[in-house]
């Protein structure tokens, strides 16, 4: 199993982000869609236009990447385990993704909290 390079993940990253930011599913690039199907606990809706269609609702959406969280962690895997760096960066990415959705909720409530 190939790494992604530093700019597949940064496209990856960026396009959670703009889901995040926008509230609009149809930011969810194919990159970003390809690396979540193969996430555990997500399928694929047969491909991106139905999981986009499943999840329109982002907030849903949020919801289920945290919820999985502990299920992409692969703490299963040791460092002379085949294919080990490959699920370090999934789970390094994963938990980036996660990081966007609990960095904005911490950001709501600050506004929130100066209304």
């Amino acid at each position: 199993m190939e790494l992604k390079t530093k700019l597949q993940v940064k496209r990856i990253l960026n396009s959670f982000s703009k889901v995040f930011k926008t509230g609009e599913i149809d930011n969810l690039n194919k990159q970003a869609y390809d690396f979540i199907n193969l996430s555990n606990g997500f399928i694929a809706h047969y491909n991106l236009f139905g999981f986009r269609d499943y999840y329109s609702n982002v907030e849903l959406f949020k919801r289920d990447i945290l919820d999985h969280r502990p299920y992409n962690q692969w703490r299963n895997f040791g460092p002379s385990d085949r294919d080990y760096d490959y699920y370090m960066q999934k789970r390094e990415i994963y938990n980036q993704i996660c990081d966007l959705i609990l960095e904005r909720r911490y950001q709501a409530k600050i506004e929130l909290s100066w209304a």
